[in-house]
Protein backbone atom coordinates (compact mmCIF):
# COMPACT_ATOMS: atom_id res chain seq x y z
CA UNK A 1 0.00 0.00 0.00
CA UNK A 2 1.56 3.37 -1.05
CA UNK A 3 1.56 6.71 1.35
CA UNK A 4 -0.64 8.11 -0.60
CA UNK A 5 -3.61 5.29 0.23
CA UNK A 6 -2.65 5.16 3.57
CA UNK A 7 -3.31 9.32 3.98
CA UNK A 8 -6.61 8.77 2.02
CA UNK A 9 -7.62 5.87 4.65
CA UNK A 10 -6.29 8.52 7.14
CA UNK A 11 -8.52 11.14 5.93
CA UNK A 12 -11.35 8.32 5.72
CA UNK A 13 -11.14 7.75 9.50
CA UNK A 14 -11.31 11.14 10.19
CA UNK A 15 -14.34 12.23 8.51
CA UNK A 16 -16.12 8.94 9.27
CA UNK A 17 -15.72 9.70 13.13
CA UNK A 18 -15.30 13.87 12.89
CA UNK A 19 -16.48 14.62 16.80
CA UNK A 20 -13.45 11.96 17.76
CA UNK A 21 -11.26 13.72 14.93
CA UNK A 22 -11.85 17.29 15.93
CA UNK A 23 -11.35 16.69 19.85
CA UNK A 24 -8.58 15.00 19.25
CA UNK A 25 -6.84 17.52 17.24
CA UNK A 26 -8.20 20.56 19.76
CA UNK A 27 -5.00 20.01 21.92
CA UNK A 28 -3.23 20.33 18.59
CA UNK A 29 -5.48 23.39 17.02
CA UNK A 30 -5.28 25.70 20.78
CA UNK A 31 -0.96 24.74 20.83
CA UNK A 32 0.22 25.61 17.45
CA UNK A 33 -2.34 28.35 17.63
CA UNK A 34 -1.62 30.05 21.33
CA UNK A 35 2.61 29.50 20.53
CA UNK A 36 1.79 31.77 17.07
CA UNK A 37 -0.36 34.27 19.05
CA UNK A 38 1.87 34.29 22.45
CA UNK A 39 5.00 34.52 20.35
CA UNK A 40 3.80 37.04 18.06
CA UNK A 41 2.47 39.19 20.71
CA UNK A 42 6.25 39.16 22.40
CA UNK A 43 8.06 39.91 19.56
CA UNK A 44 5.39 42.68 18.32
CA UNK A 45 5.79 43.99 22.10
CA UNK A 46 10.29 43.89 21.52
CA UNK A 47 9.85 45.92 18.20
CA UNK A 48 7.50 48.09 19.53
CA UNK A 49 9.71 48.72 22.52
CA UNK A 50 12.68 48.80 20.99
CA UNK A 51 11.70 51.19 18.34
CA UNK A 52 10.46 53.72 20.70
CA UNK A 53 13.69 53.43 22.62
CA UNK A 54 15.77 54.53 19.22
CA UNK A 55 13.22 57.16 18.22
CA UNK A 56 13.83 58.95 21.68
CA UNK A 57 17.10 59.72 19.99
CA UNK A 58 20.01 58.45 17.70
CA UNK A 59 23.24 57.24 19.53
CA UNK A 60 22.12 58.52 23.28
CA UNK A 61 23.96 58.11 26.61
CA UNK A 62 22.35 59.34 29.64
CA UNK A 63 24.46 60.29 33.05
CA UNK A 64 23.16 60.53 36.04
CA UNK A 65 24.39 61.52 39.30
CA UNK A 66 23.22 59.72 42.14
CA UNK A 67 24.04 61.49 45.09
CA UNK A 68 21.84 64.05 47.28
CA UNK A 69 24.61 65.97 48.13
CA UNK A 70 24.85 69.90 46.98
CA UNK A 71 28.64 69.47 45.98
CA UNK A 72 28.07 66.61 44.16
CA UNK A 73 26.21 68.45 41.30
CA UNK A 74 27.57 69.16 37.79
CA UNK A 75 27.18 73.21 36.63
CA UNK A 76 25.65 74.44 33.28
CA UNK A 77 28.87 75.29 32.11
CA UNK A 78 30.54 72.25 32.78
CA UNK A 79 28.16 70.27 31.29
CA UNK A 80 28.63 73.06 27.96
CA UNK A 81 32.32 71.97 27.67
CA UNK A 82 31.59 68.42 27.31
CA UNK A 83 30.58 69.62 24.01
CA UNK A 84 33.98 70.06 22.78
CA UNK A 85 35.05 66.49 23.81
CA UNK A 86 35.49 64.20 20.86
CA UNK A 87 33.33 62.23 19.02
CA UNK A 88 30.19 64.31 20.70
CA UNK A 89 28.03 65.88 19.11
CA UNK A 90 25.55 67.24 21.28
CA UNK A 91 24.64 67.85 25.04
CA UNK A 92 21.36 68.40 26.87
CA UNK A 93 21.70 68.62 30.27
CA UNK A 94 18.13 68.28 32.50
CA UNK A 95 16.51 69.54 35.39
CA UNK A 96 13.64 66.85 36.90
CA UNK A 97 10.63 67.70 39.08
CA UNK A 98 6.92 67.06 39.61
CA UNK A 99 4.75 69.94 39.45
CA UNK A 100 1.04 70.90 39.12
CA UNK A 101 -0.61 72.70 36.26
CA UNK A 102 -3.60 74.37 36.08
CA UNK A 103 -5.85 75.93 33.10
CA UNK A 104 -9.27 77.67 34.05
CA UNK A 105 -10.72 75.31 36.35
CA UNK A 106 -8.70 71.93 35.59
CA UNK A 107 -5.73 71.12 37.10
CA UNK A 108 -3.31 67.95 36.68
CA UNK A 109 -0.16 66.66 38.37
CA UNK A 110 2.53 65.99 35.65
CA UNK A 111 6.29 65.77 35.56
CA UNK A 112 8.29 69.00 34.62
CA UNK A 113 11.59 68.78 32.81
CA UNK A 114 13.81 72.31 32.54
CA UNK A 115 15.58 71.84 29.04
CA UNK A 116 17.89 73.59 26.90
CA UNK A 117 17.40 74.09 23.01
CA UNK A 118 20.09 71.35 22.42
CA UNK A 119 17.01 68.67 24.14
CA UNK A 120 15.12 68.86 20.71
CA UNK A 121 18.07 66.97 18.59
CA UNK A 122 19.92 65.09 21.37
CA UNK A 123 16.39 63.83 22.30
CA UNK A 124 14.32 63.91 19.04
CA UNK A 125 11.48 65.36 20.71
CA UNK A 126 9.98 68.12 18.10
CA UNK A 127 6.73 70.32 18.25
CA UNK A 128 3.71 69.13 15.96
CA UNK A 129 2.35 72.87 16.60
CA UNK A 130 4.06 75.79 17.68
CA UNK A 131 8.15 76.16 18.33
CA UNK A 132 10.41 74.37 20.47
CA UNK A 133 12.47 76.55 23.26
CA UNK A 134 14.99 79.21 22.30
CA UNK A 135 18.63 80.11 23.89
CA UNK A 136 17.04 83.31 24.40
CA UNK A 137 14.20 81.50 26.60
CA UNK A 138 17.13 80.48 28.48
CA UNK A 139 19.34 83.23 28.78
CA UNK A 140 16.40 85.50 29.96
CA UNK A 141 14.72 83.35 31.92
CA UNK A 142 11.05 83.62 30.33
CA UNK A 143 8.16 81.96 31.34
CA UNK A 144 7.33 79.89 28.61
CA UNK A 145 6.15 75.87 28.27
CA UNK A 146 5.87 72.94 25.95
CA UNK A 147 3.43 70.74 26.74
CA UNK A 148 3.10 67.26 25.99
CA UNK A 149 -0.24 65.41 23.97
CA UNK A 150 -1.31 63.56 27.92
CA UNK A 151 -0.85 67.14 29.45
CA UNK A 152 -3.00 69.15 26.64
CA UNK A 153 -5.71 66.66 26.09
CA UNK A 154 -6.51 66.69 30.56
CA UNK A 155 -6.40 70.87 30.49
CA UNK A 156 -7.67 71.80 27.02
CA UNK A 157 -9.75 68.75 25.22
CA UNK A 158 -9.52 69.34 21.76
CA UNK A 159 -8.52 72.99 21.67
CA UNK A 160 -4.89 74.20 20.50
CA UNK A 161 -2.79 75.34 23.77
CA UNK A 162 -0.30 77.18 21.78
CA UNK A 163 -0.39 81.04 23.07
CA UNK A 164 -2.91 79.50 25.97
CA UNK A 165 -1.47 81.07 29.71
CA UNK A 166 -1.07 78.32 32.55
CA UNK A 167 0.13 78.01 36.47
CA UNK A 168 2.93 76.28 36.88
CA UNK A 169 3.35 75.72 41.23
CA UNK A 170 1.39 79.04 40.70
CA UNK A 171 3.31 80.90 38.58
CA UNK A 172 1.56 81.93 35.42
CA UNK A 173 3.53 80.44 31.58
CA UNK A 174 2.64 81.01 28.13
CA UNK A 175 2.16 77.59 25.76
CA UNK A 176 4.57 78.18 22.61
CA UNK A 177 4.42 74.39 21.68
CA UNK A 178 2.85 71.03 21.69
CA UNK A 179 5.05 68.39 21.49
CA UNK A 180 4.88 65.36 19.11
CA UNK A 181 3.21 62.27 21.09
CA UNK A 182 6.20 59.77 22.02
CA UNK A 183 4.21 57.16 23.90
CA UNK A 184 5.21 54.87 26.99
CA UNK A 185 8.79 54.83 27.98
CA UNK A 186 10.42 52.52 31.06
CA UNK A 187 10.02 55.15 33.61
CA UNK A 188 6.48 56.72 32.52
CA UNK A 189 5.22 58.21 29.77
CA UNK A 190 6.67 60.53 27.09
CA UNK A 191 3.91 62.39 26.97
CA UNK A 192 3.00 63.25 30.51
CA UNK A 193 5.42 66.04 31.10
CA UNK A 194 5.80 69.77 30.78
CA UNK A 195 9.16 71.52 29.73
CA UNK A 196 10.43 74.96 30.80
CA UNK A 197 13.82 76.45 30.54
CA UNK A 198 16.15 75.17 31.94
CA UNK A 199 17.25 78.64 33.62
CA UNK A 200 13.64 79.18 34.85
CA UNK A 201 13.47 75.49 36.13
CA UNK A 202 16.23 76.21 38.34
CA UNK A 203 13.95 79.15 40.08
CA UNK A 204 10.72 77.44 40.08
CA UNK A 205 11.96 74.14 41.77
CA UNK A 206 14.27 75.99 44.33
CA UNK A 207 17.23 73.91 43.09
CA UNK A 208 20.93 74.76 41.83
CA UNK A 209 22.70 72.08 39.96
CA UNK A 210 22.17 69.81 37.40
CA UNK A 211 22.53 65.76 38.26
CA UNK A 212 20.66 64.43 34.67
CA UNK A 213 22.56 64.96 31.17
CA UNK A 214 21.96 63.37 28.02
CA UNK A 215 24.88 63.54 25.34
CA UNK A 216 24.59 62.53 21.73
CA UNK A 217 27.22 60.38 20.32
CA UNK A 218 28.42 61.50 16.44
CA UNK A 219 28.43 58.07 15.77
CA UNK A 220 27.38 54.78 16.95
CA UNK A 221 31.08 53.83 16.34
CA UNK A 222 31.55 56.77 19.00
CA UNK A 223 29.46 55.72 22.15
CA UNK A 224 31.61 53.46 23.67
CA UNK A 225 34.52 56.35 23.30
CA UNK A 226 32.22 58.85 24.40
CA UNK A 227 30.82 56.83 27.52
CA UNK A 228 34.14 55.96 28.21
CA UNK A 229 35.58 59.86 28.71
CA UNK A 230 32.71 60.76 30.56
CA UNK A 231 33.21 57.80 32.97
CA UNK A 232 36.56 59.25 33.21
CA UNK A 233 36.00 62.78 33.55
CA UNK A 234 32.53 62.01 36.12
CA UNK A 235 35.29 59.74 38.70
CA UNK A 236 37.86 62.40 38.70
CA UNK A 237 35.16 64.98 40.12
CA UNK A 238 33.54 62.77 42.05
CA UNK A 239 36.25 60.05 43.08
CA UNK A 240 33.23 57.46 43.97
CA UNK A 241 31.99 55.08 41.17
CA UNK A 242 28.45 54.88 42.55
CA UNK A 243 28.18 58.70 42.78
CA UNK A 244 26.92 58.39 38.71
CA UNK A 245 25.88 56.20 35.93
CA UNK A 246 27.01 56.40 32.51
CA UNK A 247 24.61 54.46 30.75
CA UNK A 248 24.33 54.16 26.97
CA UNK A 249 21.33 53.34 24.39
CA UNK A 250 23.11 50.17 22.97
CA UNK A 251 23.30 48.83 26.46
CA UNK A 252 19.28 49.83 27.29
CA UNK A 253 18.76 47.93 23.85
CA UNK A 254 20.38 45.24 24.50
CA UNK A 255 18.60 44.71 27.91
CA UNK A 256 15.36 45.17 26.36
CA UNK A 257 16.53 42.31 23.84
CA UNK A 258 17.52 39.77 26.37
CA UNK A 259 14.14 40.17 28.40
CA UNK A 260 12.09 40.21 25.66
CA UNK A 261 14.10 37.42 24.53
CA UNK A 262 13.02 34.92 27.82
CA UNK A 263 9.61 36.75 27.56
CA UNK A 264 9.50 34.69 24.26
CA UNK A 265 10.86 31.52 25.11
CA UNK A 266 8.63 31.88 28.57
CA UNK A 267 5.76 32.31 26.57
CA UNK A 268 6.43 29.73 23.68
CA UNK A 269 7.40 27.00 26.08
CA UNK A 270 4.03 27.70 28.00
CA UNK A 271 1.96 27.01 24.84
CA UNK A 272 4.18 24.43 23.91
CA UNK A 273 2.69 22.63 27.10
CA UNK A 274 -0.89 22.92 24.82
CA UNK A 275 1.29 21.10 22.21
CA UNK A 276 2.09 18.05 24.27
CA UNK A 277 -1.45 17.69 25.61
CA UNK A 278 -2.54 17.25 22.28
CA UNK A 279 0.13 14.94 21.39
CA UNK A 280 -1.22 12.71 24.50
CA UNK A 281 -4.67 13.51 23.35
CA UNK A 282 -3.55 11.59 19.83
CA UNK A 283 -2.25 8.82 21.48
CA UNK A 284 -4.82 7.92 23.22
CA UNK A 285 -7.12 7.79 20.16
CA UNK A 286 -4.52 6.14 18.41
CA UNK A 287 -4.98 3.28 21.08
CA UNK A 288 -8.28 3.11 20.47
CA UNK A 289 -8.36 3.27 16.91
CA UNK A 290 -5.70 -0.10 17.20
CA UNK A 291 -8.15 -1.98 19.52
CA UNK A 292 -10.58 -1.50 17.39
CA UNK A 293 -9.34 -2.44 14.13
CA UNK A 294 -7.53 -5.37 15.08
CA UNK A 295 -9.00 -7.48 13.22
CA UNK A 296 -7.98 -5.30 10.12
CA UNK A 297 -4.79 -5.75 11.20
CA UNK A 298 -4.98 -9.49 11.44
CA UNK A 299 -6.42 -9.38 7.35
CA UNK A 300 -3.50 -7.17 6.29
CA UNK A 301 -0.76 -9.60 7.85
CA UNK A 302 -2.63 -12.52 6.96
CA UNK A 303 -2.16 -11.34 3.30
CA UNK A 304 1.39 -10.74 3.55
CA UNK A 305 1.58 -6.99 5.11
CA UNK A 306 5.08 -6.87 7.15
CA UNK A 307 5.58 -5.61 10.40
CA UNK A 308 7.28 -2.09 9.28
CA UNK A 309 4.28 -1.79 6.75
CA UNK A 310 1.49 -1.53 9.83
CA UNK A 311 3.84 0.52 11.50
CA UNK A 312 4.06 2.70 8.43
CA UNK A 313 0.20 3.15 8.28
CA UNK A 314 -0.62 4.12 11.94
CA UNK A 315 2.60 6.64 12.13
CA UNK A 316 1.19 8.29 8.67
CA UNK A 317 -2.27 8.47 10.29
CA UNK A 318 -1.26 10.43 13.57
CA UNK A 319 1.06 12.40 11.23
CA UNK A 320 -2.66 13.57 9.44
CA UNK A 321 -4.51 14.19 12.26
CA UNK A 322 -1.64 16.24 13.79
CA UNK A 323 -0.49 18.09 10.57
CA UNK A 324 -4.65 18.21 10.14
CA UNK A 325 -4.64 19.77 13.45
CA UNK A 326 -1.41 21.89 12.85
CA UNK A 327 -3.00 23.46 9.62
CA UNK A 328 -5.89 24.47 11.40
CA UNK A 329 -3.81 25.97 14.33
CA UNK A 330 -2.22 28.31 12.08
CA UNK A 331 -5.04 29.67 10.84
CA UNK A 332 -6.21 30.26 14.00
CA UNK A 333 -3.29 31.72 15.52
CA UNK A 334 -2.56 34.04 12.78
CA UNK A 335 -6.51 35.20 12.32
CA UNK A 336 -5.87 35.78 16.49
CA UNK A 337 -3.07 37.88 16.03
CA UNK A 338 -4.56 39.86 13.77
CA UNK A 339 -7.87 40.90 15.60
CA UNK A 340 -5.76 41.53 18.81
CA UNK A 341 -3.64 44.25 16.73
CA UNK A 342 -6.58 45.55 15.10
CA UNK A 343 -9.08 45.43 18.11
CA UNK A 344 -7.35 45.23 21.15
CA UNK A 345 -4.20 47.53 19.99
CA UNK A 346 -1.90 44.61 20.92
CA UNK A 347 1.18 44.78 19.29
CA UNK A 348 1.51 41.13 17.23
CA UNK A 349 4.56 40.78 14.42
CA UNK A 350 3.46 37.44 12.86
CA UNK A 351 6.46 35.67 11.81
CA UNK A 352 6.69 32.69 9.57
CA UNK A 353 9.85 31.10 10.98
CA UNK A 354 7.66 30.65 13.94
CA UNK A 355 4.73 29.59 11.97
CA UNK A 356 6.50 26.77 10.70
CA UNK A 357 8.34 26.00 14.05
CA UNK A 358 4.69 25.23 15.62
CA UNK A 359 3.79 23.34 12.71
CA UNK A 360 6.79 21.36 12.82
CA UNK A 361 6.24 20.67 16.58
CA UNK A 362 3.16 19.62 16.11
CA UNK A 363 3.82 16.84 13.39
CA UNK A 364 7.45 16.03 15.48
CA UNK A 365 4.34 15.73 18.35
CA UNK A 366 2.33 13.19 15.88
CA UNK A 367 5.15 11.52 15.67
CA UNK A 368 6.45 10.64 19.18
CA UNK A 369 3.09 10.02 20.50
CA UNK A 370 2.08 8.20 17.04
CA UNK A 371 5.07 5.67 17.51
CA UNK A 372 4.29 3.39 20.68
CA UNK A 373 0.43 2.91 19.25
CA UNK A 374 1.64 2.11 15.67
CA UNK A 375 4.14 -0.25 17.01
CA UNK A 376 1.91 -2.21 19.55
CA UNK A 377 -0.10 -2.27 16.20
CA UNK A 378 2.62 -3.83 14.16
CA UNK A 379 3.41 -6.34 16.98
CA UNK A 380 0.05 -7.92 17.11
CA UNK A 381 -0.19 -11.38 16.53
CA UNK A 382 -1.87 -12.40 12.98
CA UNK A 383 -3.29 -15.22 14.31
CA UNK A 384 -4.65 -13.69 17.80
CA UNK A 385 -5.91 -10.79 15.51
CA UNK A 386 -8.09 -12.84 13.18
CA UNK A 387 -9.64 -14.45 16.23
CA UNK A 388 -10.44 -10.99 17.82
CA UNK A 389 -14.29 -9.75 17.76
Amino acid sequence: MSNWQIIKLAWAGIKANKLRSFLTMLGVIIGVAAVIILVSIAQGTSQSVTGRIQGLGSNLVSVSLRSSETDDTLTYEEVLKWQERPGVKGVAPVLNGNVTVKYGNKKYDTSLEGVTPEYEEVRNFHTQRGRFLLDSDVSLRQRVALVGTEVAKELFGQTNPVGKTIKINGENFVVVGLLEEKGAASFGSNDDKVMIPLSTAERLLNTRGIRFVYVQATSPEDVDGVVAQLDNLLYRKLKNTDAYRVFSQAEMLSTVSQVTGMLTLMLGGIAGISLLVGGIGIMNIMLVTVTERTREIGIRKAIGARRRDILRQFLIEALVVSGAGGLFGIVLGVAGSKLLNQFLGVSAAISWQIIGIAFGFALLVGVIFGIYPANKAAKLNPIEALRYQ
